[in-house]
């Protein structure tokens, strides 16, 4: 498999929507990135800051699931890690502004 460089997230993006393919996936995806958020912003507002171990459990536990089970593939992380989590990022924004399906 050849290895693709991407300079810009903007270039890697549409590769990031073409490995979540299907809607479980993305629902996987946006349950888990829902869950940094609110997780996030209760450590922050509580100052319970031991709830920030859960945000890996979160973000990269619904996503590896997503793609083990639903989609099928090797998730993007690996290659991409940083592209890859602005890429989540992008895509729940995305999914609530009506731009990617649910």
């Amino acid at each position: 498999m050849v290895s693709v460089q991407y300079r810009s997230f903007r270039d890697f993006y549409p590769f990031y929507l073409s490995e979540h393919g299907r809607s479980g996936t993305r629902r996987l995806h946006f349950a888990g990135t829902l869950l940094v958020l609110l997780t996030l912003t209760a450590a922050v507002l509580t100052g319970r800051w031991m709830l920030l171990v859960l945000l890996p459990v979160f973000g990269y536990g619904f996503a590896w699931v997503a793609h083990i089970a639903v989609e099928r593939n090797k998730p993007a992380t690996f290659q991409y890690p940083l592209y890859s989590l602005a890429g989540d990022f992008r895509m729940f924004a995305d999914m609530v502004r009506g731009r990617v399906p649910f």
